[in-house]
């Protein structure tokens, strides 16, 4: 294996595998690369793992055959380089970002001039056909539950391909595919600025539970349930779902070095050197070279490896520079996994690079603003964004807060305007139909 792996014994976790797409890898040059700003879509089918129809089996879109999804992305402009799975997520390292496969949502990541919403249909109709999901009246196309669509300002609007000519152009397109959204541009519009699209809940998705042995229908399940239907959750059933993105421009160009081959073939043979290490049975020259970068980078360290002992990422160099980045990380209970997925042009004209994840802070034992100042020290950029969702609480929960909680969510937002290094330029909060978005931007502090 060619990944950072810390995996336990099989006793003790199902593994978690990876396969890489060697014919894809072959050949595969950069050099034209010059947009790193991806488009991101995230199209949820029910609530949760645990509300799948009875149509659909227990593993829901994990079923559906990896070359049915290679269709789907063909459409998109892009390639699997490689695939980590493990019972809760399938990961697709793609030739232009990313894929995270859940049982009951797809988050498709992708950069350059993809065509990412020209799948959108297309990934509809697998969850209908493949993955049993409930279809439109009339169509093979699944209904979804949530669609969220976003992207960050391109740096070459121009060069871009229908339907992402425009963001009145994407907007369009979506509500042709029968999306009933709200569009909205965060941010100056003389400044940093990110788009954003998004369903409400469709709250006529929420079908009984399977009836299988790892599907208990007692009251304390349906009660978490309705709270996920409202948007909501339930903290006894587990933190929040959060998502966390850093979207990072003009990168130091000494961090830097360390996304190009050249470099990263010094650094690999200096690893090999140390620990008399060759090339694995599963590899590539990119997927080895990413490995290596991957450990002396800082990325390996973002989240504690004795508190994410199963955690493992999958990271791969391009040619000449470039590179990207999937974790898997399976929660300590080991009833559901996350991931953070990095994406990096390093050229000194367009440099970029992106973090997301969706590890909740309160299984992280992390602030959100340690995360921040870890993954940007390691690129130290002169600017950067960041867009947190987070699931509102519910009521209940509110009502229970005492006044030291109440501090303490206080002082994670004054932590927030303390980033090492850089000035907080932009803040701005939506309150949006089950989350709320809070988008900061940052700028080097050239005092500090």
């Amino acid at each position: 294996m060619v990944t950072t792996d810390t995996s336990l014994p099989e006793s003790a976790a199902q593994p978690t595998t990876l396969s890489i797409n060697h014919e894809a890898t072959v050949d595969l040059d950069s050099t034209n690369a010059f947009e790193g700003p991806e488009k991101l879509l995230e199209v949820w089918f029910v609530p949760s793992p645990t509300m799948l129809p009875s149509s659909a089996r227990p593993d829901g879109l994990k079923v559906v055959p990896r070359e049915i999804w290679e269709g789907m992305l063909d459409l998109v402009r892009c390639k699997v380089l490689s695939v980590v799975q493990n019972e809760h997520v399938d990961a697709y390292l793609l030739s232009e970002s990313s894929m995270f496969v859940f049982p009951h949502k797809v988050v498709l990541k992708t950069c350059g001039t993809t065509t990412l919403l020209a799948g959108l249909a297309r990934l509809l109709e697998i969850a209908g056909v493949y993955g049993g999901f409930t279809q439109r009246s009339g169509t093979s196309m699944a209904e979804p539950y949530r669609v969220f669509y976003s992207r960050k300002a391109f740096m070459f609007p121009d060069r871009q391909e229908h339907p992402h000519k425009s963001w009145t152009d994407e907007v369009q397109f979506m509500e042709q595919v029968s999306l009933r959204g709200s569009a909205y541009q965060v941010g100056r519009m003389n400044g940093e600025h990110w788009y954003l699209y998004l369903t409400n809940a469709n709250t006529m998705l929420t079908p009984p539970l399977t009836p299988t042995e790892d599907r208990h229908n007692d009251n304390a399940s349906m009660f978490s349930q309705f709270n996920s239907r409202m948007g909501g959750t339930d903290k006894k059933s587990g933190p929040n779902d959060e998502t966390l993105e850093i979207l990072m421009t003009d990168l130091c160009p000494a961090k830097s070095r360390q996304w190009y081959m050249d470099n990263a073939q010094v650094i690999s043979n200096a690893e090999q050197e140390g620990t008399g290490e060759g090339a694995k049975e599963d590899s590539s020259e990119g997927h080895d070279l990413g490995a290596a970068v991957t450990k002396v980078c800082g990325l390996a360290d973002i989240y504690d490896k004795e508190q994410f002992p199963d955690s493992r990422i999958d990271s791969y160099i391009f040619n000449p520079c470039g590179y990207s980045a999937n974790a898997v990380i399976p929660s300590p209970d080991k009833d559901t996994s996350y991931y953070f997925t990095v994406h990096v042009t390093p050229e000194p004209h367009c440099s970029y690079a992106s973090f997301e994840t969706n590890v909740p802070r309160e299984q992280s034992g992390r602030e959100t603003a340690e995360v921040i100042e870890s993954v940007v020290e390691i690129f130290r950029p002169g600017r950067f964004s960041v867009t947190l969702f987070e699931a509102k609480p519910t009521l209940a929960e509110l009502m229970r807060m005492d006044h030291q909680q109440e501090m303490a969510v206080l002082k994670r937002s004054a932590r927030m305007e303390e980033i090492k290094g850089y000035k907080r330029v932009d803040m701005i909060v939506h309150d949006l139909d089950g989350y709320d978005l809070v988008f900061r931007s940052y700028e080097r502090d050239v005092s500090s």
